[in-house]
């Protein structure tokens, strides 16, 4: 695999690291009962890189066809919402 899946949306606006879009480095999706963003702090401050530019760092999901050696294949990653779901996430 030669290039990291981009952070296409994030609805997530509690979350630090959500300034008009994702601007952590990278983030994780694992969750134990549904797909969602392993990145998430909603500490009362805002953080990260000066523009969202974020990138699916690792995906624990291995139930998604978009896992690739825990790798996210997918065009763009969409997180949506206060528990930050991956709506990307298609089960295989």
């Amino acid at each position: 695999m030669s290039t990291v899946a981009k952070i296409a949306s994030c609805t997530a606006t509690a979350c630090a690291f959500n300034n008009d879009g994702c601007t952590a480095f990278a983030i994780t999706v694992g969750g134990a009962d549904q797909p969602a963003c392993g990145t998430i702090n909603t500490i009362d401050l805002r953080a990260g890189m000066q523009s969202p530019d974020a990138h699916v760092g690792a995906c624990q999901r291995l139930d998604c066809k978009h896992n690739a050696d825990l790798m996210c294949t997918a065009g763009g990653v969409d997180i949506s919402g206060d528990m930050a779901l991956c709506t990307t996430y298609a089960p295989r």
